[in-house]
C-alpha cells in the first residue's frame, strides 16, 4: 500500500469502502503511537525509502499551509468517507463516524497520524499552524496562531499583569504622602523657629528701647549738669573777662578843671545818642557856673556831652552824648557782702584803670545821705563816677569816695538808687 494520502475524493488511495455509507468494513489493528512535536522545531519527512524517524529542523514561518507533494510525506488530514470534504486551510476536518479510519496503513516512509479516540480525527500534523486549539510548537514569532484569538504566537499574547503591580502602583502614592509629611514637618519647624525669632526680636527691641530711654535720661541729666556748670563758670569771677566787656563803655570826663569817670548805661536815648552816669561832684563846678557841656575822652578821642539832670543828695548826675555807645547792664538785685567786684575808672587821669575787690558791707543812709556799698578795691581821685561791676558783668554801684587816712575802704552809690531817680536804666 502506498504510504501517502491522495487527493481528489478525500479517501486514501487504494482504499475500498466497505459499504455504501463510505465506512470501512473492518477496523485495523492497534494504532501507532502519536508523535508529539517538540517546541521550536518542525517535522521533516524522511527521504523516500527511509525510516519513519523525524528530526527537528528549524524552519521559517510559513506564510500559508503548505501542500506536500505526493512523495510519501505527511499530507493534509484526509476527509473521512461520507464527510463534507476538506473545509480549507487550517480548518478542522469533520469528525467521521465511529467506523471511519484512515486508509493509509503504517509502513516504511510513512506514518499516519494517531487517532485520539473513537469517532474523532487527530489534529493537524505538526508544522501546520492555524488549526484551532493547537498552540504553536516553536518559539514566539515562528508562525501565526489563532489561539484565544491572538495571532502571532506567544510573543503576541497579552502578558498577564504581575502579581506585584498593585504594590508598585502604590509606591508613588506612599512616596508622595511621605514627602508631604516631611514638608509639613519642615514647614512647622520653620514656622516655630520664625515665631521664636520674632519673640527674640521683640525682646531685643524692648531692651534696646529701655537702653535708649536710659541713655536719653542720662543725656538729659548730663545736659542739665553741663548747663549748671556753665552757669557756675559764668558766675565765676574773671576780672579779665569783665574788664574786656565793660571798658569800651567807660570814659574819662573832663569838666572844666576837674576830671572824673562816666559810663554808658541802659538803652539808647529817645532822641538819639547815649545816656551816661557820673558823680555830681565831678560836674558840680560846671553845673554851678551855669554851664552844661562837658567832654568825654577815650583813646585820644573826645566827644561832647551835656549835663541833663543832677541829684545832689545821692551825688549822681545824668549826662547825654550825641554819639552812640553800647550801654552796660545794671544788676537787678542789690550787692551782697563778700561778692567779688571790679572797679573801672581813670584815677589821677589814668583812663582804663581796673582794680578788684569784694563787697565789704552794705551801709544804710546816714546824716541825710543815701545808702552806700562798702568795698575794699583800691580807688583814687579820678575813679569818682566809675562803675562797680560784679562777676556777671553787671553794674552794682557807682564809685563815689574813699576814706581818708585809711586803706581799703571805698564807697559806692547803689545802682538802684540812680536808676530809680533818673529812669534811664
Amino acid at each position: 500500500m502506498t504510504a501517502g494520502f491522495g487527493s481528489g475524493d478525500g479517501r486514501p488511495a487504494g482504499a475500498e469502502p466497505a459499504d455504501a455509507s463510505g465506512s470501512m468494513a473492518g477496523r485495523p489493528g492497534p494504532l501507532p503511537p502519536r508523535i508529539e512535536p517538540q517546541p521550536g522545531s518542525t517535522w521533516s519527512t524522511p527521504p523516500s525509502g527511509g525510516t519513519d524517524q523525524a528530526r527537528p529542523v528549524p524552519a521559517p514561518r510559513p506564510p500559508e499551509r503548505p501542500v506536500p507533494p505526493n512523495t510519501g510525506q505527511w499530507g493534509p488530514p484526509p476527509t473521512p468517507f461520507g464527510g463534507a470534504g476538506h473545509q480549507g486551510p487550517g480548518a478542522p476536518t469533520a469528525a467521521p463516524g465511529p467506523a471511519a479510519y484512515p486508509t493509509a496503513a503504517p509502513g516504511p516512509g510513512a506514518y499516519p497520524p494517531a487517532a485520539p479516540g473513537p469517532g474523532a480525527y487527530p489534529p493537524a500534523a505538526p508544522g501546520f499552524p492555524g488549526v484551532a486549539g493547537y498552540p504553536p510548537p516553536g518559539p514566539a514569532g515562528t508562525g501565526p496562531s489563532t489561539t484565544a484569538g491572538y495571532p502571532g504566537g506567544p510573543a503576541h499574547w497579552p502578558a498577564s499583569p504581575p502579581a506585584d503591580r498593585p504594590t508598585r502602583r502604590r509606591w508613588p502614592a506612599v512616596l508622595a504622602t511621605v514627602a508631604v509629611v516631611v514638608l509639613a514637618a519642615v514647614a512647622g519647624l520653620q514656622a516655630y523657629q520664625l515665631d521664636r525669632l520674632g519673640d527674640r526680636l521683640a525682646d531685643t527691641d524692648r531692651r534696646l528701647a529701655q537702653a535708649q530711654d536710659g541713655d536719653l535720661a542720662r543725656l538729659d541729666s548730663l545736659d542739665k549738669r553741663a548747663e549748671t556748670l556753665e552757669k557756675q563758670a559764668g558766675a565765676a569771677f574773671n576780672p579779665e573777662a569783665v574788664a574786656s566787656a565793660v571798658l569800651p563803655s567807660v570814659f574819662r570826663v573832663r569838666a572844666g578843671e576837674f576830671t572824673g569817670t562816666a559810663f554808658a548805661v541802659g538803652k539808647p536815648a529817645s532822641g538819639g545818642g547815649t545816656n551816661l552816669f557820673t558823680n555830681f561832684h565831678v560836674v558840680e563846678a560846671v553845673w554851678d557856673g551855669g554851664g552844661r557841656e562837658v567832654f568825654l575822652e577815650r583813646t585820644s578821642q573826645r566827644f561832647p556831652a551835656t549835663i541833663v539832670k543832677v541829684d545832689k543828695t545821692n551825688d549822681v548826675a545824668h549826662l547825654r552824648a550825641s554819639g552812640k555807645f553800647s550801654g552796660l547792664v545794671t544788676a537787678p538785685a542789690a550787692a551782697k557782702s563778700g561778692q567779688q567786684i571790679v572797679v573801672v575808672g581813670a584815677p589821677l587821669g589814668l583812663e582804663d584803670s581796673v582794680t578788684t575787690g569784694v563787697v565789704s558791707a552794705l551801709r544804710p543812709a546816714q546824716g541825710g545821705s543815701g545808702p552806700a556799698i562798702q568795698f575794699d578795691a583800691p580807688i583814687n581821685p579820678g575813679n569818682s563816677g566809675g562803675p562797680v561791676i560784679n562777676g556777671s558783668k553787671e553794674v552794682v554801684g557807682i564809685a563815689t569816695a574813699k576814706a581818708r587816712n585809711a586803706e581799703g575802704i571805698g564807697l559806692a552809690v547803689p545802682i538802684k538808687v540812680a536808676c530809680d531817680g533818673f529812669k534811664i536804666c
